[in-house]
């Protein structure tokens, strides 16, 4: 079993690249932006809820955010392999939260792939997305306020995982391809040392 995180400002191409990784090591992707957007799709009263911060730009609360990943990890078999997640944990605190929660399932979070990718860079592509895909959520205003949540509050976590020896850096600018070759070899190199 091997349970990865990918972490990453919005628009640093955590989906991209999960997809490969998911593909590479037959892992099972949680993507929170993905269930969150599901759930309030379909009107559900945990959407309605995580609706009333994400659309302000604001994280949704710890507790419920574990609750969500602990139901899916206990309740969805492909998740025996390994997991992917995207988009958790964003603070120090959901990263311990994580950590609690894999060690009371006899795992843990094996590594961290921290995409780089510049502020300017991050608003041109969110901009683009949010022309192609009609998200709500990717307007100038909303960016740059998610921007600055990463920043205050999801920027410390990579000196956390640095700290937990999990963290690899990686430089989330160029070819889709490129970046991911420079993940896969971190996270082989991280496996198997």
């Amino acid at each position: 079993m091997v349970n990865l995180v990918i972490f990453g400002a919005p628009g640093s191409g955590k989906g991209t690249q999960s997809e490969r990784l998911i593909e590479e090591y037959g892992l099972y992707h949680i993507s929170t932006g993905e269930v969150l957007r599901d759930h309030i799709a379909r009107g559900t009263e945990l959407g309605v809820i995580a609706d009333s911060f994400i659309s302000k730009g604001h994280l949704i609360p710890d507790d419920l955010m574990v609750s969500i990943l602990a139901d899916l990890l206990d309740s969805n078999p492909d998740t025996a392999k390994g997991v992917i997640f995207d988009g958790f944990p964003r603070t120090i605190n959901q990263a311990k939260e994580l950590k609690k929660m894999l060690a009371e399932r006899n795992s843990k979070v094996h590594a961290v792939i921290g995409l780089e990718v510049d502020d300017e860079e991050l608003i041109d592509r969110l901009i683009k997305r949010g022309q192609e895909s009609g998200r709500a959520d990717d307007n100038l205003e909303t960016i740059k306020q998610r921007l600055n949540v990463y920043h205050s509050q999801t920027s410390p976590l990579r000196d956390y995982y640095i700290n937990e020896d999990k963290y690899l850096s990686i430089k989330g600018s160029g070819s889709i391809d490129e970046i991911f070759d420079n993940i896969r070899k971190a996270v082989n190199y991280k496996l198997n040392r």
